[in-house]
């Protein structure tokens, strides 16, 4: 497969909701968008970082820096046979997995169409659709948590994950718990504990939750190993899972006992693929992430969901939660707490041109000759 052409484009797209976290609010996403062509075929991927280092230390600015004068250089006019040759050309720059991950992940639906087959398929899916919960950030009350939980369940989701920091932890979610008592429920703090706060989190353990998400540091497995063997609540590694390396060291301190996978966060599919094995073979059970993404993001995260080790409901909800209008032609939209695949070769997905137009900030299009 002979990578002849990229186009880069940054769009800008409004959210439905204030969505607020343990590290901020966000009313809107800056996505980095990818458009790879070769032999007549198109690849896409989509940037999940952001414009501030509050999730990773990657940024939009510094990934379009690299995918631009570094990564695209240095594959464009070659021929590569399959992804993890891309992976390799790679191999010498240090970090920046999610920068990485947009180049590889459009050129695995690149890839996936040369090859005629859906990228489920090219991945080892098993499955054409994918239990999904939802993630509800931090909300004005208690009583406008529960409305928001109670709209949900309404709507078939299998997985409530409530966003909680210091201050707004306890209280609602025991509130949520005594409303909902047979609901699958989750808390994400986002990194906003230290150790010091062990007897808050183990209060937490009363409220029969599926797992805690990443309670400390962003990028440390060391303490999060010792919070696990205080709480009887499973801790979910989410931030400081970067690669299969980390999660190998996750496994062998027992840091968490349920993975939470991106694949913008590890890198792309192929490094995701060496977690899945990974978890697989310590009986770690695994759900797909969600980075607010747009229908590029979310359709490849859907096809990698389909792989045997995602157990567990995951963050890829219907588009509409998020959009009034997507990038994409095709809805993915969630069904009764399934959302199916994309049908089609690659991801199964095709741009909205002259909606993509309206919302582009920057656009860039590089050519092998």
């Amino acid at each position: 497969m002979r990578i002849e052409a990229a186009e880069l484009r940054i769009v800008e797209l409004p959210l439905k909701f204030r969505f607020e976290t343990s590290f901020g609010v966000q009313t809107k996403r800056t996505i980095l968008l990818l458009r790879l062509f070769g032999e007549g075929l198109e690849g896409l991927g989509e940037g999940v970082m952001e414009r501030l280092p509050l999730y990773r230390e990657e940024t939009v600015a510094g990934a379009r820096y690299l995918l631009e004068e570094v990564f695209l250089p240095r594959v464009l006019g070659r021929d590569l046979p399959n992804p993890e040759a891309l992976r390799e050309a790679l191999s010498s720059f240090r970090g920046n997995p999610m920068a990485k991950a947009v180049l590889e992940m459009a050129f695995f639906d690149l890839w996936a169409k040369a090859v005629g087959r859906p990228l489920w398929q090219v991945l080892g899916g098993v499955r054409q659709a994918v239990e999904v919960g939802v993630s509800l950030g931090i909300q004005p009350s208690v009583e406008d948590t529960l409305r928001a939980v109670e709209k949900h369940l309404e709507e078939g989701y299998r997985r409530i994950k409530l966003k909680i920091k210091p201050g707004w932890d306890y209280e609602v979610l025991k509130a949520v718990r005594e409303a909902f008592p047979e609901a699958t429920l989750t808390a994400d703090a986002n990194s906003a504990y230290r150790l010091a706060d062990l007897a808050r989190l183990k209060r937490l353990d009363e409220l029969r939750l599926d797992y805690i998400e990443q309670p400390l540091a962003y990028d440390d497995l060391l303490d999060h190993a010792k919070l696990q063997r205080e709480l009887s609540t499973p801790i979910c590694l989410d931030e400081s899972l970067t690669s299969a390396e980390k999660a190998r060291k996750a496994i062998e301190l027992g840091a968490g006992r349920v993975f939470n996978v991106k694949p913008a966060r590890l890198g792309g599919h192929g490094e995701s693929l060496r977690v899945h094995a990974l978890a697989q073979s310590a009986g770690i059970p695994l759900w797909m992430g969600g980075m607010l993404e747009a229908g590029v993001g979310r359709a490849h995260n859907l096809h990698l969901a389909t792989l045997p080790g995602f157990t567990k409901p995951g963050d890829v909800s219907s588009a509409s939660r998020y959009w009034e209008e997507d990038i994409v032609e095709e809805a993915l939209e969630a069904k009764d707490g399934l959302m199916p695949v994309p049908e089609g070769v690659g991801i199964g997905v095709h741009l909205k041109l002259a909606f993509v137009e309206r919302v582009t900030l920057w656009q860039r299009y590089m050519s092998a000759s």
